[in-house]
């Protein structure tokens, strides 16, 4: 399996050049920085951990350079079009002291998000996060912009640097669910839900997207009043765990292109600056990242599709074509061991709907014996606002091509359904996200597509809670895998980050008042129900779900006798980045399956330790 290929991560284009980070498994998950396909900063892995989730690492210097962190300390650096760094921010106490995300460049520095620990580790209490203005060549105390408030995102000055808008939020929200948008030291809009992605076009109007009307679309900010850009049953943002991954950008003629995801797949929209009627771009792709403006009518972005991974181009918004920036690393793989996702949508608990990707498998001479229907693996993705991505995945593939049906599910609280769909996980995780699961593998060995009796289930993160509740609640899986998941809801409410720290009151309810429903709703209290075997996979690193988690799961089913497999990857944090790491998580997870259900494997690999 291939699993060292380099993928784009996020893109820029700048006075004529393409700059771009791609992650590298092969040299330990770093993230190079490019420009114009010359790597600059030597071994430097451009990265921030602001949220823990980073993103938003650098940013250009509007002239021939671009801001950047090194993942090393979290200190905020200049480098050239040459290659030459210099720091800008001052030297941390201590590494990660200070941290710095999403900015751009304003007057002769730039403006970002600064997340300071220092007076936490000094003091207690919960680091400060805040925006500030650093000056381009660091010669001048940081000054602080906008302070007070619990989170801020999306600081973006005015074209001619006279305004800056930003969106801040306060415990317990998340980005997701209440914002205020700031402009000039004032709110502008609040109240209204989520607020997010402002954009300042050339000619100075200020765009955001809003979902107070139901679906995250797009809107101009005039005085305090939305006015409708581009309004659609789609969802025109990505809920922001990472920061300034763009879902739409203005191009230098005020054209506004915009990606719109209607379930898992997105379609890319043209808006005229007349105001006349949108377009929908004739493109093949079904994803896209990092949308900016590349040019008077152009934009650049990372784009995907079932048959192709994220590769980075330039799209001529005029007349649809495309020129290809950085391509994917790998070779194409053979379309005959590709399996094509489905859309399939299911009833499920509560009279409602959830929805998904499946996959049968898929392989050019390989065929299960005549009437024998597949084992199937249910996916629970992360978030839980996330979604099942409709990318060429080969971690899914390496499934499918392995004669393993795969269906990726958008239980409730998926984003990509509306509003109203990924509210509907509020006061429920750990029930409706499960049901979901179920219900999606009650339907498919229904519909004759899997194997009642080898039904399996994957997740990771919040998806890794999601299957260690299926198999404590329900009886319906053969065997379960949970990748760095959560056991005990109440040590995330008490061990966790600041970024997550209220997200439960939301998803399951205010602690310690609502400690029963914790205690009902977590795992680690209902070993004794556990029946089906189970692999934990975990980085020793890891802030947002801490490795205690996963050992006190282990230790509970090794105290049952119930076969559990345990892999700790050491220098890992929140996934999985280093390439080893990633090859050996899955052999581990393919040996286990196979030897709890009792096929035999074509593959060369060392079977994984399973404690009986």
């Amino acid at each position: 399996m291939v699993a060292d290929a380099a993928l784009p991560v996020s893109l820029w284009h700048q006075q004529g050049r393409m700059w771009w980070t791609e992650s590298r498994p092969a040299e330990s998950g770093r993230n190079a920085l490019v420009c114009d396909g010359r790597d600059l900063w030597g071994s430097a892995s451009v990265r921030t951990r602001v949220h823990s989730y980073g993103g938003g690492a650098w940013w250009p210097d509007g002239a021939d350079g671009v801001y950047a962190c090194d993942d090393a300390d979290g200190r905020l650096w200049h480098v050239s079009a040459e290659g030459e760094p210099r720091p800008v921010s001052p030297e941390p106490a201590f590494s990660h002291a200070l941290r710095y995300a999403d900015g751009r460049a304003h007057g002769d520095g730039t403006v970002c998000v600064r997340e300071n620990h220092r007076a936490a580790r000094e003091h207690g209490g919960e680091e400060a996060n805040e925006i500030i203005r650093v000056s381009g060549d660091g010669s001048a105390e940081p000054e602080i912009v906008a302070t007070g408030a619990d989170f801020y995102a999306w600081p973006r000055p005015s074209p001619d640097g006279s305004r800056l808008a930003w969106v801040q939020w306060n415990h317990p929200n998340m980005p997701w669910d209440q914002t205020e948008l700031w402009v000039d030291g004032h709110r502008a809009v609040a109240g209204i839900g989520s607020v997010v992605e402002p954009q300042w076009g050339p000619d100075g109007r200020l765009y955001v997207v809003s979902d107070h009307k139901g679906w995250w679309n797009l809107y101009r900010v005039e005085g305090s009043d939305l006015v409708a850009v581009f309004e659609l049953d789609a969802e025109m943002h990505r809920p922001a765990w990472v920061f300034d991954d763009p879902s739409y950008a203005v191009c230098d003629d005020n054209t506004v292109v915009v990606a719109a995801m209607r379930g898992s797949l997105a379609e890319l929209w043209a808006v005229p600056p007349d105001g006349s009627e949108a377009e929908m771009l004739d493109l093949p792709w079904t994803s896209y990242a990092s949308v900016r403006s590349a040019g008077p009518h152009a934009v650049c972005a990372i784009v995907a599709s079932p048959t192709q991974e994220p590769t980075a181009v330039s799209i001529d918004v005029a007349d649809g074509t495309h020129e290809v920036i950085r391509p994917p690393a790998r070779s194409a793989v053979d379309p005959a061991y590709l399996s094509s996702p489905r859309p399939i949508t299911f009833p499920t608990t509560d009279n409602a709907e959830a929805h998904g990707l499946f996959y049968p498998p898929a392989h050019p001479t390989a065929q299960a014996p005549a009437g024998e229907k597949p084992p199937l693996l249910v996916l629970g993705h992360g978030g839980p606002t996330g979604a099942a991505r409709s990318q060429l995945q080969l971690g899914i593939q390496y499934w499918t091509s392995r004669g393993i049906a795969v269906v990726d599910v958008n239980y409730r609280g998926s984003t990509g359904y509306g509003t109203a769909y990924r509210e509907a996980l509020q006061g429920q995780w750990g029930v409706s996200d499960v049901d979901d699961c179920v219900a999606a593998a009650r339907h498919l060995v229904r519909t004759g597509e899997a194997d009642g009796d080898r039904l399996i289930i994957r997740g990771s993160s919040a998806g890794g809670y999601t299957t260690l509740c299926a198999l404590a609640f329900h009886k319906v899986f053969a065997a379960g895998a949970s990748r760095y998941g959560i056991a005990d809801l109440a040590a995330l409410a008490t061990d966790t980050h600041k970024f997550e720290a209220r997200y439960m009151d939301s998803l399951v309810g205010l602690y310690p008042e609502d400690e029963e429903v914790y205690e009902a709703r977590s795992p680690i209290h209902f070993v004794d129900d556990f029946e089906a075997p189970m692999i934990v996979l975990q980085g020793s690193e890891d802030v947002v779900v801490p490795p205690n988690q996963a050992e006190m799961i282990v230790a509970a089913l090794e105290q049952r006798c119930i076969p559990v497999a345990y892999l700790l990857f050491e220098g890992e944090q929140h996934g999985f980045r280093q390439a080893e790491n990633i090859v050996a998580a899955l052999e581990a997870e393919l040996s286990f399956f196979a030897q709890i259900l009792g096929f035999a494997l074509a593959d060369d690999i060392p079977p994984v330790d399973i404690r009986r």
